[in-house]
């Protein structure tokens, strides 16, 4: 019996990193995950690798119709939602001189609305007792230069975490943020411009942390276990940051 045996569990963004990650090791405890990504060739490989416990549905969360999509194949399940991982999101540097209006509007269409709409959408679904785990960020705590639009959405997604615990508690639903620290993802390593930039950014962020590195996905995907997981069952409108130390030392 793993800890997820028998539950269904949707992850957004499911298809690299950190949701590709945590949608492997809920499958690995037992879950039926449904997996979210924009594309169909990434989304057809994350399932293959997570297993015969995966289904895939394409879909952008900042979508309305896509979102629909994602509910009613989980709808189709008949079994409800006992796990909601609102990983999808992303960022770009930006400098306060060069920031547009298209830039925020993007960044906060994708981070904030995105998951306020996942989480509004699939509210019939969850069963009580569900599990709701947001992705923060330790920019939305400190001053990364260029970065101030991302940080300030993943700012927002924590304030909707405390606030959607309380009105979710009457229903037994938990909602708690998780804050990874810098972690080897693609979505990382693609906002240096080549791969010798990508390893230069990664050396600078492991000098900031106590632990000497960045993160691997499959750490933070522990972390996310814990807080979809029984085992995290007097935990809500909390954050469980998982940073190696960065803003903790």
């Amino acid at each position: 019996m793993g800890q997820l045996t028998g539950k269904t569990a949707l992850v957004t963004g499911g298809t690299s990193g950190i949701g590709l990650a945590a949608a492997r090791r809920f499958a690995a405890e037992g879950a039926h995950v449904v997996v979210t990504g924009r594309r169909q060739q990434q989304l057809d490989e994350a399932v293959a690798a997570i297993g015969p416990l995966a289904t895939g549905v394409r879909g952008d969360v900042t979508v309305a119709a896509d979102l629909d999509r994602v509910v009613d194949a989980v709808a189709a399940r008949g079994a409800g939602l006992d796990v909601l991982f609102a990983n999808a999101g992303g960022g770009e540097f930006a400098a306060l001189g060069d920031l547009t209006p298209e830039h925020v509007t993007a960044t906060f269409d994708r981070n904030v609305g995105g998951t306020v709409f996942t989480v509004q959408k699939a509210l019939p679904l969850l069963n009580r007792g569900a599990s709701v785990v947001l992705t923060g960020s330790t920019a939305a705590g400190n001053g990364t230069p260029s970065f101030s639009v991302y940080a300030a959405s993943k700012a927002a997604v924590r304030s909707l975490g405390r606030t959607w615990a309380a009105e979710l508690a009457g229903r037994g639903i938990r909602v708690n943020t998780l804050v990874p620290g810098s972690t080897e993802t693609p979505g990382l390593v693609e906002l240096a411009p080549d791969a010798a930039a990508a390893t230069a950014m990664l050396a600078g962020m492991a000098e900031g942390i106590p632990l000497g590195r960045v993160a691997h996905p499959d750490e933070i995907a522990a972390a996310a276990l814990f807080l979809a997981s029984d085992q995290s069952s007097f935990m809500t409108g909390g954050e469980l940051v998982v940073d190696g130390g960065s803003e903790q030392v």
